[in-house]
This record gives C-alpha cells, structure tokens and sequence, in this order.
C-alpha cells in the first residue's frame, strides 16, 4: 500500500499498442481507491490547445515532418504543464501522464532519425520539467500490438512496420538517459500488467 500522499508524477508509456492508456486508468483507480488525490492527463492533450494539437498531429490527412511533430508534441507538453500538472503537483497530487517526453525520444528522436540527445536539449529550452519521478515503459513487439488495435489506424499508427520497430527499440534506450525509466513486459493479459505497475509503484514510492 501507498504509506503516505505524496506529490508525485508518474507516466505511463510505450508503442502503439502497448496497453497504456488501459494502465492509466487502472492505476489512477488503484491509486484513488488508496486515499490519494490524483491527477490524469494525456499527452498530447488534456488542455484546449493541446487537444487542437493532437488533432493535427494525428490526422492521417497531414503531411507532417519528423521535426514539425517533435515541436507541436513539445508545445503541448509545456501547455499541459504550465496550465494543469504544474498546479496539480503543487495541490499534492499523485499525476499521471498517459505519454511524455520518453514518446519524442522514442518516435521522432530514435525512429524518426533526429536523436535522443536533440531531442533531450529541445525539451530542456521548451520544458520547466524533463523528466517525471518514473517513467513505465510498457514493452510489446510491434505485431503484437497491431493486432491489439481495433479502430481505424491514426497518422502516428499508420506509419510503416519498420518505423515502429525503430520505436520500440528507441523505448528501450532510454534507461541509460534516466535512471527513472523501468520497463516492463506488455504482453501479458490486462491484469497481470496492471499488479507488475502497482508493485513497481508501491517499491518505487515507499
């Protein structure tokens, strides 16, 4: 059990797929149900701007470079913070993020051929906070987590087999820039991933 509220923030992320956005339902609930006061967002999203931003970038029907993405994906990411998680952690909330920073790192820096590193110096000109108190990645192999997706395909999930190979591999790089970054294995039933989150949580945080 969570021994003490805290303020924390937490993200949750990994390949389209990959059952994140399931797990950070599932751990709010956990987590609210433990006496915390919490806080969900998605990224891109979860503010007036940032939604419109999600729109351009996941419309199949635009045309959109790696670089234009990697800046649209960071101008959310600052308005979602100076406009909710900044206020939210201030209150003491427990915040989690269905994707952060580690999706650009992983998508435009690694697969997209920018660099992490490039990336990782934007955010730090863009972002008053790079990375959060832990970061989950949710692991999964690209077939796998196609098969997982029954709606029509995103612009981001459109993108071809080799690119998000290139995304997973990306995902699992960026322990060695954060000692923050756990991954875990995603391919396991619904249950079974959301007990593995709540152990690390619990380890991580007590």
């Amino acid at each position: 059990m969570i021994k003490e509220q805290k303020s924390r923030f937490i993200a949750l992320d990994g390949p389209d797929g990959c059952g994140k956005s399931t797990q950070t339902t599932l751990l709010g609930d956990y987590l609210t149900g433990q006496g915390c006061s919490v806080s969900v967002f998605r990224d891109p999203g979860s503010t007036k701007t940032g939604e419109k931003i999600r729109q351009i970038l996941l419309d199949p029907q635009n045309h959109i470079c790696d670089r234009t993405e990697l800046l649209l994906y960071m101008a959310s990411r600052a308005q979602l913070w100076n406009e909710s998680i900044k206020d939210a952690l201030e209150n003491g909330d427990c915040v989690l993020v269905d994707r952060w920073l580690s999706s650009t790192c992983a998508y435009q820096g690694f697969a997209g051929g920018i660099g992490i590193e490039k990336v990782l110096d934007i955010a730090a000109h863009s972002l008053e906070r790079i990375w959060p108190d832990l970061t989950i990645i949710l692991d999964i192999d690209p077939e796998t987590a196609k098969k997982r997706i029954d709606r029509s395909l995103d612009r981001m999930e459109q993108k071809d087999d080799e690119y998000h190979k290139k995304v997973r591999q990306g995902f699992l790089s960026l322990s060695k820039f954060s000692g923050n970054i756990l991954v875990i294995d995603a391919s396991a039933n619904i249950e079974t991933v959301n007990k593995k989150i709540i152990e690390i949580v619990e380890s991580y945080f007590d």
